[in-house]
């Protein structure tokens, strides 16, 4: 490309694709793909079961090892019932903020990666600067592991995996792990005159509940460990957030269906969490079969994201709060693929500009100013790499 685009230039293109989680990114990856091949930089692509979305990845400047990858997701979340006052695909700026689905979480990061290509290949690095856009995050940083190890096995590796999700700027050097647990609930129809007769789901869904309930209770009491002290809450909670069954108000219920899901501090075991919700599943399961055979519970845990730990001197740690000259404590309770990075090996921290606070809502929206900031953060960063 002749003429570099502007970083606001790039973020206006990112968020023109509606790369909404259910439906296809390929359109946003091979403009990226276009972007990086017109300043020489080859890219590769990791495509989901489906072939309709990819996730890609790039390195800018020598292979060689001791560089720095710079992760961000692609999709955004749906805008379907959303009060907009904006074009959520068109980004508007009004009273010094960016509005636009995305432009928080988190393709204004994304942006600022991408706009560092030329400027690290004007510098000469002499360490990589790697880029890694995934796919799938929102609904459970899906995209993210087949793409980490597609990079292990084509790639040097880098010292250190910057994941820019909104943190104010701030290195956050801890956040939860997360499970879901699909739980189906069998029951046995009958007239509800004849309840005695019957398996009602949504009432032995309940029990279940109930142990949500006893469970939350009992981790409120726990003394947490001095890791999950600094997080907010300090303990692991669980929680069920929709629920489905039933055919009619006379009839107990077949069937009986929800999620159910953990989430995690840095610092606890999600093992011993989801070995507890299995025991009593198993328990409940046995029992209802003794009530009649097509009755019982069944269970998938459909995906986990592990937490991001901090790291005892940390290299990535380090870097970003040399970079930033913050040294306090940050972490964050929702989930990146920041310690996906880490189970593999990487050294990882969570550090973009904008405010988790605006991501998801109708008319989400990053600071001019935030924008601008990390941009000149980058620059910094990229410099480290001369």
């Amino acid at each position: 490309m002749a003429n570099s685009p502007t970083a606001r230039e790039i973020l206006d293109r990112l968020v023109s694709f509606p790369t909404v989680s259910r439906d296809s990114n390929l359109e946003l990856i091979s403009w990226v793909e276009t972007y990086l091949a017109g300043f020489g930089v080859a890219s590769r692509r990791v495509y989901d079961a489906t072939g309709k979305k990819a996730a890609l990845y790039a390195n800018v400047g020598p292979e060689v090892a001791g560089g720095v990858v710079l992760s961000g997701h692609t999709d955004v979340v749906p805008v379907d019932g959303q009060a907009w006052t904006t074009d959520p695909w068109t980004v508007t700026e009004k009273d010094g903020r960016l509005y636009g689905r995305g432009t928080c979480d988190m393709k204004g990061f994304d942006a600022l990666a991408l706009a560092m290509v030329p400027y690290a290949l004007e510098r000469g690095v002499s360490r990589p600067l790697q880029l890694a856009f995934s796919y799938d995050e929102e609904i459970g940083c899906i995209g993210a592991p087949p793409m980490i190890d597609d990079m292990v096995a084509h790639l040097p590796r880098a010292a250190a995996a910057l994941i820019g999700e909104p943190s104010m700027l701030r290195p956050v050097t801890g956040h939860n792990a997360s499970t879901i647990h699909e739980v189906h609930v069998h029951g046995f129809e009958v007239h509800s005159s004849k309840l005695p007769q019957g398996v009602s789901a949504i009432h032995e869904a309940g029990r279940i509940l109930q142990w949500v309930n006893d469970r939350n209770a009992m981790l409120m009491a726990e003394t947490p460990s001095p890791i999950s002290a600094t997080f907010d809450p300090p303990h692991t909670t669980v929680h069920v957030g929709m629920i489905q069954g039933g055919t009619a108000h006379n009839i107990t219920a077949r069937d009986c269906t929800f999620k159910l899901g953990f989430r995690v501090p840095a610092g606890d075991d999600m093992a011993r969490h989801s070995k507890a919700l299995e025991t009593f599943l198993t328990d409940l399961d046995a029992e209802l079969k003794t009530r009649h055979p097509e009755a019982g519970v069944s269970w998938v845990c459909n995906h986990g994201v592990p937490a991001l730990t901090p790291e005892t001197d940390g290299t990535a740690e380090t870097l970003i709060r040399r970079l930033t000259g913050d040294n306090g404590t940050h972490v964050v309770t929702y989930g990146t693929e920041a310690g996906q990075f880490q189970e593999r090996g990487y050294s990882a921290v969570v550090c973009g500009p904008g405010d988790i606070a605006q991501a998801h809502q109708p008319d989400e929206w990053i600071a001019v100013d935030q924008f601008q900031k990390g941009e000149a953060l980058l620059r910094r960063l990229v410099d480290t790499l001369v």
